[in-house]
């Protein structure tokens, strides 16, 4: 069982309904006001029971912002790759597919906020590795204000195996990387069938990754910094992205 934290983060877990939530405590004095009201909507909604709590019990959340809100929920609900391989059953927009991959990410803020724009930019799915890497843990799902309770996460072993699939399933493989031969986010098509593929903090993507991917793409950077963290990086791609694929979509 876990302990989540966060007024968001419990919310959009129940209002996801995708994991079990045995009990929300709220802050003594708190259940009526502000979304503190929605959170206690959706738990009985949900047939949840709501308890108030003091400082104490709030504080098993560990020195964390727990907005006077916590929950008991149970594992996160990840899937399987196969689970969403085209041709899998799965509902898949006009202009194809649109994977979000992470090359052994490890900050949690990065991972947290980078997972809340694949959610706002509605991946079909995000390829976690399953080593050597953040999971999906109460700090993740804080970070990204609950937004990760409605994507669907597949754990895989194999980053460069899991590429391979999707490769051999028409999807192309797009990776984040500043080098030299990459193609300038602008010119780079990020329509059709797609994988975006983002690497770890300072080292970027492994060798193995970088060369599976079907071509590089680079954010051109026009003042004085040579870089961008791994979160707005990824996110300034995957809005560009989503916005070519709508406009693709409606030509």
């Amino acid at each position: 069982m876990e302990l989540l934290y966060g007024r968001h983060a419990v919310l959009e877990t129940l209002r996801a309904g995708r994991r079990k939530v045995h009990r929300v405590y709220v802050a003594a004095g708190a259940r009526g006001t502000g979304n503190i009201a929605e959170i206690v909507g959706a738990a009985e909604q949900r047939h949840c029971p709501v308890a108030q709590a003091g400082r104490e019990l709030l504080a098993q959340a560990g020195p964390v912002n727990h907005q006077g809100v916590i929950a008991e929920v149970g594992p996160y609900p990840y899937i399987l790759l196969d689970d969403v391989l085209p041709g899998a059953g799965a509902v898949v927009a006009e202009s194809g597919p649109f994977y979000l991959a992470l090359d052994h990410l490890q900050d949690v803020q990065n991972l947290g906020t980078l997972l809340r724009t694949a959610e706002a930019m509605a991946v079909s799915a995000v390829l976690l590795p399953d080593r050597r890497a953040a999971e999906i843990t109460p700090a993740v799902v804080n970070a990204s204000a609950g937004a990760v309770e409605h994507l669907r996460i597949a754990l895989v072993g194999n980053l460069v195996q899991a590429l391979e699939q999707l490769k051999l399933a028409g999807v192309w493989v797009a990776g984040l990387d500043a080098a030299s031969d990459a193609r300038r986010l602008g010119e780079a098509d990020l329509t059709g069938p797609l994988v975006l593929v983002v690497g770890a903090e300072g080292p970027g993507l492994s060798r193995l990754v970088r060369e599976h991917c079907d071509w590089l793409v680079a954010i051109p950077m026009y003042g004085k910094v040579e870089s961008l963290n791994a979160a707005v990086a990824g996110s300034t791609v995957l809005i560009a992205a989503r916005q070519a694929r709508s406009a693709a979509s409606r030509q």
